[in-house]
């Protein structure tokens, strides 16, 4: 059998009394989450510019943008509200797949339920939360499958995939149908690693082109056009093409198709950045604890890291760099952490980025390659400090905080939540945010999910 059949069937075939409670839960937990970096996004770099790029592509206003009181043409929308979530880099992960998995997802459904709102359909919360979970499958077994260095942007490129399950979830798609969006998304799919390598603002876009791209695949399937079947091992399917022949392994995953829910896989951001610098972030939050050094004794900071860590975060530092690119640049995290005891949304402001105090403390900070030989882990990272006194602590940050076994409190999560609602480019309510948590809280039952909508729209 192809191994497209499994997971098609998979995504049909589920309904939501075949899902556990804890994976519910979770899919609220994550959806509340991946709403409050929607809500701070409007805040984020060249956000208005690419809204007001967006009103010029038709003129149907079909589904609204969060945080604003602007409507588009559905594939505009998805476009700006997915950009909004991961342009700050506060959105949830999947770490085995090296994937924000939440972003193109939520980009791409709430944005549809919107365009049913607008042509007289209502979605349910159980019909939200099945095709959350579903799509959060398809994109987290596709990515986890990969045994190769990443070399695509895999939250616009693999969760486009999910975000094309979820929206024929939505639209109640048979497998046929399904089959064709899906073949159809894999020939717009894209999404480079250079955008990451340079910090550009164009890796927040690419997953708003995932998003997009998931809605016009399923625009297409449902008019009975026909994409091309062997999307993921064809010859020149996705594994092959963008992973590298030989380079993947589906068993693990494919075995698991109803069994295991990867919404259980997905941690938070506790910070905003990279996820690969929380590791260090939590080694030197544990250690300043514990042994309560000053920054200023520090004559330099070694982090053994794993290969896809010293890849993607292990950038040299640059002073008056951009902020998405300081955001991935774990010199300057270390020192942001080592000097405030914690990153926050302010580090990446201009004053911030052109700080010496901060600048000369990061080129301390030496990252190393360890010999761990998965080219896709994250963790453990062994962060040493040195100090003028020639003492010297090590931490090894196995699991950081965020992660499915080192979990955020409920406190926690809502700290968050509040935090990214007071960066909102346009203020809304403090009682605004209050009632959508109480409407995601009760998700499984909301007749009609536009409600979360309206509460997040001005």
């Amino acid at each position: 059998m192809k191994p497209e059949i499994p997971m098609i069937k998979h995504v049909i075939g589920t309904k939501y009394n075949d899902l556990s409670s804890e994976a519910i839960e979770k899919t609220k937990i994550f959806l509340l989450d991946t709403i409050g970096c929607s809500i701070a996004g409007t805040s984020g770099p060249s956000a208005k510019e690419i809204l007001n790029t967006a009103k010029v592509w038709g003129a149907e206003k079909s589904s609204r943008v969060w945080g604003t009181h602007k409507a588009l043409p559905h594939t505009s929308a998805a476009i700006v509200n997915a950009y909004q979530i991961h342009c700050l880099e506060f959105d949830c992960v999947h770490e085995s797949g090296v994937l924000h998995p939440m972003s193109t997802l939520i980009g791409a459904t709430l944005t549809e339920i919107d365009r049913q709102k607008h042509e007289g359909r209502k979605v349910t919360g159980k019909e939200f939360i099945q095709a959350i979970i579903v799509g959060i499958d398809v994109s987290c077994s596709i990515a986890k499958s990969s045994n190769a260095p990443m070399r695509f942007f895999r939250p616009a490129l693999t969760g486009g995939f999910g975000a094309t399950a979820s929206v024929a979830k939505l639209r109640r798609f048979d497998e046929k149908k399904l089959h064709n969006a899906l073949g159809i998304y894999y020939g717009q799919a894209g999404g480079n690693m250079q955008a990451h390598i340079e910090g550009s603002k164009l890796l927040g876009l690419q997953v708003g082109f995932g998003a997009r791209n998931s809605l016009v695949a399923c625009d297409f399937a449902e008019r009975n056009i026909e994409g091309p079947k062997d999307f993921l091992t064809g010859r020149y399917g996705y594994f092959n093409l963008m992973e590298g022949e030989g380079l993947y392994d589906l068993d693990p995953a494919w075995q698991e198709w109803g069994k295991a829910s990867r919404i259980l896989e997905v941690g938070h951001k506790p910070f905003p950045s990279g996820r690969l610098t929380h590791y260090a972030i939590d080694a030197l939050q544990n250690l300043k604890k514990k042994h309560g050094f000053r920054h200023q004794d520090i004559t330099k900071v070694i982090c053994k890291v794993p290969p896809l860590t010293l890849r993607l975060v292990g950038r040299p530092y640059k002073k008056n760099a951009e902020p998405n690119y300081a955001k991935l640049c774990l010199g300057y995290i270390c020192a942001l952490t080592l000097i405030y005891g914690e990153v926050s949304q302010e580090d990446f402001h201009p004053q911030k980025l052109l700080d010496n105090e901060i600048g000369n403390l990061a080129e301390k900070i030496c990252v190393e390659p360890d010999e761990n030989t998965d080219l896709n882990a994250f963790g453990p990272q062994q962060i040493t400090v040195y100090l003028k006194n020639e003492q010297k602590f090590v931490y090894s940050s196995k699991y950081a905080i965020g992660h499915p076994r080192n979990p955020l409190s409920r406190k926690q999560q809502l700290d968050k939540f509040f935090y990214c609602w007071k960066m909102a480019e346009n203020k809304i309510p403090h009682k605004v945010a209050e009632n959508v948590i109480h409407k995601i809280d009760n998700l499984e039952s909301l007749t009609n999910t536009t409600e979360i909508i309206d509460l997040i729209t001005i």
